[in-house]
């Protein structure tokens, strides 16, 4: 499956909440995400510009591969997820196969859901609490982003295909 998202910065975040409840969104999920990212040794999943990721999110854990996909406008991945029974297991079987665990975040989320699009308040903590709350929008398409960012008084201009890394270096 397909995943487009952009992340919109600097944002007042009761203000969008009230618009995302307003147009009928459902809260979908409030809590604590943790992380791992996999590479091998030699980096090739990272060259490639591809995703290794394991998360728990609130009690739930899953594995993900995100392959790149060109774009200037939007984050493009082909993503195929599976959810883990089991985290600290996962995480050895990965580490058994010759991945290593370059990077782990920790963020509180706040999710929303309208139709098929996703909304979610985004807060780093840690190595990352340097970076303010943004707001990030996932939806199957480009168009159904720009149509709900737009719905929620944003423009194209406002929205970024950052990853965590490109994000961290804009406010560093």
């Amino acid at each position: 499956m397909e995943e487009f998202e952009v992340k919109i910065l600097e944002i007042d975040k009761k203000e969008i909440e009230e618009r995302l409840i307003s147009l009928g969104a459902e809260r979908v999920f409030e809590g604590e995400i943790h992380a791992f990212f996999f590479d091998f040794k030699d980096s090739s999943i990272k060259k490639a510009k591809d995703l290794v990721r394991l998360r728990r999110v609130g009690q739930r854990s899953f594995l993900a591969f995100k392959k790149f996909v060109e774009s200037e406008e939007v984050k493009v991945r082909q993503e195929l997820e599976v959810e883990v029974s089991d985290l600290e297991t996962t995480k050895l079987i990965l580490e058994s196969l010759g991945l290593v665990s370059w990077l782990f975040t920790r963020k509180r989320r706040l999710s929303y859901k309208l139709n098929h699009v996703h909304f979610e308040f985004d807060k780093y903590l840690d190595h990352y609490e340097f970076v303010p709350l943004f707001l990030e929008v996932e939806a199957q398409n480009l168009e159904e982003i720009y149509k709900y960012v737009e719905l929620l008084g944003f423009k194209k201009e406002d929205c970024q295909p950052w990853t965590i890394l490109e994000l961290a270096n804009y406010y560093s």
